[in-house]
């Protein structure tokens, strides 16, 4: 029987590239995200590319309310017995996206760390919340997607900080649903190429310094995330939890 995979961020980038990774195994997939046209657009691509598995669902929700955490918890319960695999990938970098002519000073970094905290922290941890009781027991799979950031630091401060409160929540939670035979890791990926992370900012001069930092010379891709999902949602994996794995080619260390 198919898994149900749960994925926030689904409809691109690393959330859509493990949401391929699950479908491929002919899983069940689950896709979460705010916008129901991309979520829509990635669950045909889905469908059509990989036609052993079920159809994929899509669900549209601002996961950073409590109320709308809820509720897709609630839809979900309402089709499916049990979630064996959460992959929390929503998020990304407000200063990226910050409007123009906004306040300066504290009101400006008041709404950067806000926004960052609601984007990457609440967005993980309110779904985890709301699906952790209906999560498969044992077995249960809980992966949070973190960033090189979260070592190394953004620029900006609020952004690497609300990846790296992920880190302890996830040992919490290992602790606490480790008994029932969940296991609970992160994965903290560097520069992943072909995302909509840097939303056409990032200037080929940037680019090249950031594969410059690897040690093997070259951008992860989603498909590197993807596989160390796929891993760690599978029995081989059954006994690693509360660990943050990094995906960076190395670069995490300073070169």
């Amino acid at each position: 029987m198919a898994r149900v995979v749960v994925i926030s961020g689904g409809g691109t980038g690393i959330g859509f590239g493990a949401a391929g990774a699950f479908a491929a195994d002919g899983e069940q997939v689950v896709l979460i995200g705010r916008r129901a046209e991309v979520l829509e657009k990635a669950a045909a691509r889905l469908a059509a590319e990989h036609d052993r598995a079920p159809a994929p669902v899509t669900l549209t929700a601002d996961l950073s309310d409590p109320g709308e955490a809820d509720r897709v918890a609630r839809e979900i319960g309402g089709r499916f017995e049990q979630v064996d695999v959460l992959v929390n990938s929503a998020g990304g970098n407000a200063a990226l996206g910050a409007p123009a002519g906004r306040t300066e000073g504290t009101a400006e970094a008041a709404w950067h760390w806000q926004e960052n905290f609601k984007a990457n922290t609440l967005t993980a941890v309110l779904l985890t919340e709301a699906l952790k009781d209906r999560l498969a027991a044992p077995g249960g799979r809980v992966l949070l997607i973190s960033s090189i950031a979260a070592y190394r630091g953004s620029g900006t401060g609020s952004y690497g900080a609300s990846k790296a409160a992920l880190h302890p929540y996830a040992y919490d939670l290992s602790a606490e649903l480790g008994p029932r035979g969940i296991t609970v890791n992160v994965i903290a990926p560097g520069y992943i190429a072909e995302t909509e992370f840097f939303r056409g900012a990032l200037s080929a001069e940037r680019e090249r310094t950031l594969i410059d930092q690897t040690d093997n010379r070259r951008a992860g891709r989603p498909e590197d995330v993807a596989r160390t999902a796929r891993w760690l949602a599978s029995p081989a994996a059954g006994h690693i939890t509360a660990q943050i794995i990094q995906i960076n080619g190395g670069s995490e260390r300073g070169r």
